[in-house]
Order: structure tokens, then C-alpha cells, then sequence
């Protein structure tokens, strides 16, 4: 084997208040190898990929040893600019918000270009190359738009098209697959492979052992901070891998037989574009659907559908151009900002990316209690009470209440941010990938959660999702988009076994069988 690129002897992590986060953590990755790092929400995957950066969270203290290249890695020296690429799980938090996208992607390219490739031709063709390499359109519509226009999909592709770019040495990876649709999933798995082929060194966090089985060279397993194995992947895969849950082609409801009962949600000709400096570009073309009290619609389709567009248009967080949503008969203000109390309440939206709906300095079980204040009218104490019940109903026990939301892992801000949506008590639930940052055992927990809800309090559903799983055990009725349009819908157990459009079987058939076949030329 090389040498080791990356060196890491001993690493611990702890916060001011002595909370150990990692524990005599070591590990090593040559260039040309591919490291994946797993573990349960919290197990601390972040922690060590954002050391080898020199980077913490706040107030939490470093020890060990961290070697890149051969040169000392610390806080107070981080790797020589270039050396180090950094895909996070939430790709929002790195994407300038006031910045085109083309902009961004030329200068990465002019900044990291090899000598004398300076040309802006060159640069356009590298551009090009990085967003071919990511599947990204390399078209002026992509590059004039601004990243809060891309899906969470595919802002996690754009930000591995600035590591690219970057011409790292070494790349963190920290769940690239999150959001991600089956094809795209399977070019991320192509495309990890081909970087350590090409020579660099890959470190994978990740709780997509599909991906993690058909990428990493080695793996390694953390729970609550210390190194509980690591070795050859399918070795540590066959003796750490959690039990799969068992997952029906059918729904355990089947789809409802009380289909003419009113409807919850009826959207109606709903139609939404979104703005390109003077322009406009249709997203959305005319979508019907309704939903009937405690039952599920899975929306499935590509990253950059129209699926993310179609929920905000229904919690009023995008204005349609066109079309109605109505919600027991009653036709639903356009805007946030026009609907009441009562409408605020009954509606409820779990974002994909958690984080950017938290407030970072405020400790947790305050922010969750403000929902039950505002949308509740209950009194203070009556509302951290019954917060700190549905937080710990999703596996947030007291321990973790009383933390600012920086000091928690995506995975668990995940769990916040449903407790926060269900603690409204809500008629109507869109959930947008909320299982995409959880392990399996707490994937289970919180599907498991929600099912219960919908039975016992007839709790209706909007699920976005990539994850046939999620689908598989949620949803009656899967509505598919494939560039705003609906091409296909059904009862769920029907487009999970025999859709009748490519697009669905490719998005619905098991994740493993479509990474398999884009990874079989590698």
C-alpha cells in the first residue's frame, strides 16, 4: 500500500463542558483509497471530517494528531488552501445565497486552474467538464441561477462540482447521496470511484451502506465517538451491519378504500415559476392531486422536478403563478404571511435541510416550545412541557433539549425539526426527506412514529423522498414528476412493483440494483 496521505493518531474531541465527542479516534488513507466512516446520528462522523479541515464547533477542543500530506493539521493551522475539499451534508451552509452559479464555478476554476490554463475558454471547458462529471446541465438557465433556486439534490452535486474544481488532494464527503434520486445516486457512487482512481484520497460519511459496500476500500465504525471496528468493508459491513427492516412492496394500508371521502388537500391547475433576473421559467404545469384525512402521497421524481417547488406552493412559501390549494374546502391564502393562525398550524413543513431552519445560538427546546406559544396560545411553561414530550417521543431526551442546535448532528436536528411540526398538531404534514440524515435504527423509529400518527390521529401526509423504503412503508398513492408535469400516479403498491413509466421503475426499483449497474465499468 502508499503511503498514507491522511494520518490521524489519536483524535479526541470535547466540549467545554466535558461532553466527549470523539475518543482516540486513528485511522489512515493513502491516495487512491476511499475510506468510508459510519455510525448511528450523533456517533460523531461530523466531528472527525470537519478536523482533518482544522475546523470545530463551538467550544469544543481538539487533541491527537492530524497529519495531511505530511504537513500538521490544527486549528489554528488548517490545510494549505486547495489541498482539502469539503462536501457537507447540508450544501446550502457553503453556497454563497447572493452569488450566480456560474460566477462561483468560474472562479473556483480560474483560482485552482493548472498553469498557464487560465483562457477563459479553458475555464468554460473545465466548468462544463465538473458539471458534466456531477450530472449538471451546463446551460446559461443553471449558471445564471442562484443556488436557492436548485433542489437540495442539486445543490449537493453543485457543491461536489466546486471539489472538483478545487483539485483537492483529499475529499470529505460528508452523506453525498442525501436527497439524491436513484440515478443520481448511482453517478455520485461512478463518480467517488473514479476521483480515487484517478488518485486522490476520499473520506465517505455516510449512512448509505449501499454506497459505502460498493465504493470504500476500508471502513470504519464509530459509536458515541469511539472506533468500534475498521478494517476491509465487506468484512466490517458483515459483521456491523444493522438488521435490514423488513420492507413490503405493499403499504401496510394498502391504497385507502375511503377515496370519496372529502379531502384534506385539493390542489387544483397548480402551476409555479421561479425567476431568472428578468425572466421567469415554469417548474410546475398544472398539477392536480388531493389527499383524504390519514392518507400518505409519496411525491418521487428527480432532483429538480418541481417535488421541493410543489410543497412550498402548499405551505404557502412560494407564491403559484397559477392554480389553487385548498384544505377542507377552503380555498388557502397564496403567502405565509396571509394565512392565520389556524392555517399556520394545520399545515406543516419538515425541511430537508434542518439546520437552516434553526436558530443557531437559541437552545433547542426553546425554539420547539415557540411553536406551541404562537400557533398554540399555550403559556410558557405549558409549552416547553409539551415540547420536551414530542422531542423526546422522536428520541431527544433531556440531554440534548437544553444544546444549541450547532452542537447537534444533522441526523438529530432532523428529529427536532419533526418534533416541531408534529408539537403544532398539525392536519396535513409535508415531510421533505426527513429520514435523509438518520441511521437505520433511527430511520425505523421515526417511520414508525409518523405511521402511528396517521392512524391514531388521522394525521395526512405529503412525503418527499428518494428513499423506496420511506415509500415503500409510508405512502398509499405515489404521484411522480418528472419536469413539473405529473407522468405517472398510482397506488403505491402498484409503482413500486410494476410502474408503467422507465422513470419510475429507475426511481422506485431497490437503490443497490441501480448503483450496481452504473459502478459494473469501474
Amino acid at each position: 500500500m502508499s503511503p498514507a496521505l491522511v494520518r490521524v493518531t489519536g483524535l479526541g474531541a470535547r466540549t467545554d463542558n466535558g461532553k466527549l465527542l470523539v475518543d482516540d479516534v486513528s485511522f489512515g488513507v493513502a491516495a487512491g483509497q476511499v475510506l468510508a466512516v459510519i455510525g448511528a446520528s450523533g456517533s460523531g462522523k461530523t466531528t472527525t471530517g470537519r478536523a482533518l479541515l482544522g475546523e470545530t464547533g463551538p467550544g469544543v477542543r481538539l487533541t491527537g494528531r492530524i497529519e495531511i500530506a505530511g504537513q500538521p493539521v490544527t486549528p489554528d493551522r488548517p490545510p494549505s488552501p486547495g489541498t482539502v475539499a469539503y462536501v457537507p451534508q447540508q450544501p446550502a451552509a457553503v453556497l454563497n445565497p447572493v452569488r450566480r452559479i456560474g460566477a462561483v464555478l468560474r472562479e473556483i476554476a480560474h483560482r485552482h486552474a493548472a498553469a498557464g490554463a487560465t483562457g477563459r475558454a479553458q475555464l468554460r471547458r473545465a466548468v462544463a467538464d465538473a458539471l458534466a462529471r456531477v450530472g449538471l446541465p451546463n446551460g446559461r438557465e443553471l449558471l445564471r441561477r442562484f443556488p436557492h433556486q436548485l433542489s437540495g439534490g442539486q445543490q449537493q452535486r453543485l457543491v461536489l462540482a466546486h471539489a472538483l474544481l478545487s483539485r483537492a488532494r483529499l475529499l470529505i464527503a460528508d452523506e453525498p447521496t442525501t436527497g439524491q434520486d436513484n440515478l443520481n445516486r448511482a453517478d455520485i457512487a461512478t463518480e467517488l470511484r473514479g476521483l480515487a482512481t484517478a488518485g486522490l484520497a476520499v473520506v465517505l460519511l455516510s449512512h448509505d451502506l449501499d454506497l459505502v459496500r460498493l465504493v470504500a476500500d476500508r471502513t470504519l465504525v464509530l459509536a458515541n465517538g469511539t472506533v468500534r471496528a475498521t478494517g476491509p468493508t465487506a468484512e466490517v459491513l458483515a459483521l456491523h451491519q444493522p438488521p435490514a427492516a423488513a420492507v413490503d412492496d405493499r403499504p401496510a394500508d394498502g391504497d385507502r378504500p375511503d377515496r370519496d371521502r372529502p379531502p384534506v388537500l385539493r390542489v387544483t391547475g397548480l402551476m409555479a415559476r421561479h425567476r431568472d433576473g428578468a425572466r421567469r421559467h415554469t417548474v410546475l404545469h398544472g398539477i392536480d392531486a388531493s389527499i383524504t384525512a390519514g392518507q400518505c402521497v409519496a411525491v418521487v421524481g428527480r432532483s429538480g422536478s418541481g417535488k421541493t417547488t410543489l410543497a412550498r406552493c402548499i405551505a404557502g412559501l412560494h407564491r403559484p403563478a397559477g392554480g389553487t390549494v385548498e384544505l377542507d374546502g377552503r380555498r388557502l391564502a397564496a403567502s405565509l404571511d396571509r394565512r392565520g393562525r389556524a392555517d399556520l398550524a394545520a399545515v406543516q413543513y419538515v425541511f430537508q435541510d434542518p439546520r437552516a431552519s434553526f436558530h443557531p445560538y437559541l437552545p433547542l427546546l426553546d425554539q420547539v416550545a415557540r411553536v406551541a406559544v404562537r400557533l398554540r396560545a399555550l403559556e410558557t411553561a405549558a409549552a416547553r412541557h409539551a415540547a420536551q414530550a414530542v422531542l423526546t417521543r422522536v428520541g431527544l431526551t433531556g440531554e440534548f433539549t437544553g444544546r444549541h442546535p450547532e452542537r447537534l448532528s444533522g441526523g438529530e436536528l432532523q428529529r427536532a425539526a419533526l418534533a416541531r411540526a408534529l408539537l403544532a398538531r398539525p392536519r396535513l404534514l409535508i415531510c421533505d426527506e426527513i429520514t435523509s440524515g438518520l441511521d437505520a435504527g433511527t430511520q425505523d423509529r421515526i417511520l414508525d412514529l409518523v405511521g402511528q400518527l396517521r392512524r391514531t390521529e388521522e394525521l395526512s401526509l405529503v412525503v418527499i423522498s428518494h428513499d423506496r423504503e420511506v415509500v415503500a412503508r409510508l405512502a398509499d398513492h405515489v404521484v411522480v414528476l418528472d419536469q413539473g408535469r405529473i407522468v405517472e400516479h398510482g397506488p403505491a403498491a402498484d409503482l413500486l412493483t410494476a410502474g408503467r413509466q422507465p422513470l419510475t421503475r429507475a426511481l422506485l426499483c431497490p437503490t443497490e440494483h441501480v448503483i450496481m449497474k452504473a459502478s459494473e465499468p469501474l
